[in-house]
């Protein structure tokens, strides 16, 4: 058996020299045949040949050792990034199984800033769901540094040192007490996405809207209690584009409801991180994003990762830093025959991913947080910010016991090319029937499975997220019938400077110099704050609808739609743009009723699916189409919707739902939340 993925450290087997040159000669010809080197047949011959060869090689050194040349296992455990008051483990116990009692182990060297994702992301299957809640706190650490995921070196943003950032674990009705340090350059906040913060909205992490940012060398305590959701979410910063830099991780809820529903289908649950690599600072390329005369001509990515690992050719940019060695694969090593639990998260800036594993099929059982009746698939098309667990079941063969993962970019979103781009990123799936799951560890770069990718498409080659209305949960909810109607018109304009800008209604957002939740809890709550000025509420409390111009702050680049009353509310997402919309509405699951192309047809209205309809956070809306979202609006806060390409919402295509002022009023933020914005105004 080989080392089991959770296992702290990751292990490889020390092999004679002549067996490491016959790996070495085996890897050498699988690195060649991926540039197209040599034709698929002939490395296909020399790869089961050369397998065979160090196969029975491998028999005699096992045979030697057990004659009493073994000197046992060695490891040491991963540094500690995060800290829990419980005794349950974020990461699973670590096992490190071999295939003999006497083999000898070395562990698998890692760059200091990577994460080692192979033990981190690998969720122990005894984590105790019914425990009694209970705080677990941890830390997070914003800094900056240089790293090559992809072998491209450049500057990055990341947590704890480490990139991606570290797996954040916790029980339905757990409470989380999570320090965000800032020891960047430039503020952060950190958002924790798809929660929903139910009483505690000034905890969303929204800069300028849920919260005023955190300044360089100070540091904010999130405290925010984990009721009625379970499921996959994840976290990153909400400032500018930071998180398109490396300010990401993942965020799992588990539950025993959870439990009864899915656990007994599968045998390890593994997370998988996949999204578009840019090989600049976001920022930097906000200048030309934004320039006279650019008609919404998005950056293209460079590349893609898995588990912030993969391959880049440095040949493509020789003028650039960029090292071979440090380009790598993903490596997912799987015992055979088992069901895999695999958590993908599509943290990326703006492409669609098609994820697949070759010649394995895909059961779907979860999206955005909402267990499903499961569904097959060949490939699964994850939109920026969504997130599917799927099952795959590990009964495939092939000679050499590897198997391709891809995480394939959607080229047809792009409005441009990029000459560089490599769309079709890839991880290695190893099985422990392999020769190589003794002599790989987390990654890989000259492992080159010959299998092929399926022939079919997640959807067509359109921008378009994956069909809610084939997708059921598995948990039963009616839709309740809508009590109020908004249409949202998404577009891009322009306007003036020959700039083209994101719109909603017709209203570009701008931030505000301090932050929404702020200033509306000020002007509902006088006596909060010795400095509020503004002590007139009448407006958010009787407003039912669209507030007037400049009621935050005078800011006239603010479109927010004001909900007093509990209400059932159905919005209409009417995108008039060529380009499909990840939108993401902050605090809430709703409903997806329907969608279309062209203009939604009142007439059909009643004719929505409310049996059961899907249930999620982030729903993709296509191009010059329609989706229609319902949500019970019982949830008091300032609640951003907006698009989750970070070039979008950079652009400005973002509104704000204010639900239930009078709640709001009755907040109870901590001092430090109202410094934050006292310092922001200072």
């Amino acid at each position: 058996m080989p080392p089991n993925p959770s296992t702290s450290t990751r292990y490889a087997m020390l092999p004679t020299t002549d067996l490491q040159h016959a790996v070495d000669s085996i890897d050498s010809s699988d690195a060649n045949a991926e540039k197209g080197a040599v034709d698929e047949e002939t490395q296909s011959f020399w790869h089961r040949q050369m397998y065979r060869i160090v196969t029975a090689f491998s028999l005699l050194v096992v045979f030697a050792i057990a004659l009493g040349m073994g000197v046992g296992l060695r490891g040491s455990s991963a540094d500690a990034t995060t800290t829990t008051t419980t005794t349950a483990s974020s990461t699973a116990t670590a096992t490190a199984a071999t295939a003999t009692a006497t083999e000898t182990l070395v562990a698998t060297s890692l760059e200091s800033w990577r994460l080692d994702t192979a033990s981190e992301y690998s969720i122990d299957m005894n984590w105790d769901s019914a425990a009694a809640p209970q705080t677990r706190y941890y830390n997070l650490t914003v800094s900056e540094l240089e790293g090559a995921p992809d072998g491209f070196l450049r500057n990055m943003t990341v947590i704890n040192g480490k990139f991606p950032g570290p797996l954040i674990e916790a029980n339905e009705g757990d409470t989380l007490v999570i320090t965000v340090i800032n020891n960047g350059s430039t503020p952060t906040t950190m958002h924790w996405h798809g929660l929903f913060q139910n009483g505690t909205n000034y905890m969303d992490g929204v800069s300028y809207i849920t919260q005023c940012v955190i300044p360089v060398g100070e540091s904010f305590v999130y405290n925010f209690t984990l009721n009625d959701q379970y499921g996959t979410y994840w976290y990153h910063s909400h400032y500018k584009t930071q998180y398109s830099d490396g300010v990401v991780g993942p965020l799992i809820i588990h539950s025993s409801e959870e439990d009864d529903l899915v656990k007994d289908m599968y045998d390890y649950d593994q997370i998988v991180l996949i999204g578009d690599w840019y090989h600049a600072v976001a920022e930097t390329y906000m200048a030309d994003y934004l320039a006279s005369g650019n008609e919404n001509v998005e950056p293209v990515p460079d590349n893609g990762l898995i588990n912030g690992a993969s391959r880049f050719l440095c040949d493509k940019t020789p003028d650039d830093t960029c090292y071979d060695d440090e380009a790598r694969n993903a490596v997912f090593h799987v015992e055979v025959d088992k069901t895999y639990r695999f958590r993908v998260i599509n943290v990326g800036s703006f492409a669609e991913i098609d994820w697949s594993i070759d010649g394995h099929n895909l059961t779907l059982i979860e999206g955005d947080g909402t267990i499903t009746v499961p569904y097959d698939y060949h490939k699964v098309r994850v939109g920026v910010a969504q997130r599917y667990s799927m099952l795959v079941h590990t009964n495939v063969s092939t000679d050499d016991g590897l198997f391709w993962m891809r995480a394939e970019l959607n080229q047809y979103c792009f409005a441009t090319t990029n000459s560089v781009l490599n769309s079709s990123v890839r991880g290695v799936v190893v099985y422990s029937t392999s020769l190589y799951a003794y002599t790989v560890g987390t990654l890989s770069k000259d492992l080159a499975p010959v299998t092929e990718a399926w022939d079919d498409v997640a959807a067509n080659v359109l921008c378009l997220g994956l069909n809610d209305t084939i997708i059921e949960p598995m948990v039963v909810q009616a839709a309740p019938a809508a009590s109020k109607f908004y249409r949202l018109d998404s577009s891009f304009q322009i306007k003036d400077y020959a700039i083209d800008l994101g719109y909603i209604n017709n209203t570009n957002y701008k931030p505000l110099s301090s932050a929404t939740l702020y200033e509306a809890y000020n002007m509902l709550s006088p006596d909060a704050y010795a400095n509020v000025t503004d002590s007139n509420s009448s407006t958010l409390l009787s407003t039912s609808g669209v507030l007037p111009t400049g009621t935050f702050g005078g800011n006239k680049y603010q479109y927010v739609v004001n909900i007093p009353d509990y209400a059932v509310v159905d919005v209409l997402i009417n995108n008039l743009d060529d380009g499909a919309h990840p939108f993401h509405l902050h605090g809430y699951k709703f409903w997806v009723m329907g969608w279309g192309s062209g203009n939604f047809k009142y007439d059909t209205y009643s004719d929505l699916n409310a049996t059961n309809p899907m249930r999620r956070d982030t729903v993709v809306v296509r191009a010059y189409g329609w989706t229609i979202i319902r949500f019970i609006a019982d949830n008091p806060g300032i609640w951003p919707f907006h698009c989750h390409i970070t070039w979008h919402l950079e652009a400005g295509l973002l509104m704000q739902f204010e639900i239930l002022p009078s709640a709001i009023a009755e907040f109870d933020p901590p001092e430090a939340w109202a410094q934050l914005c006292a310092a922001s105004s200072s």
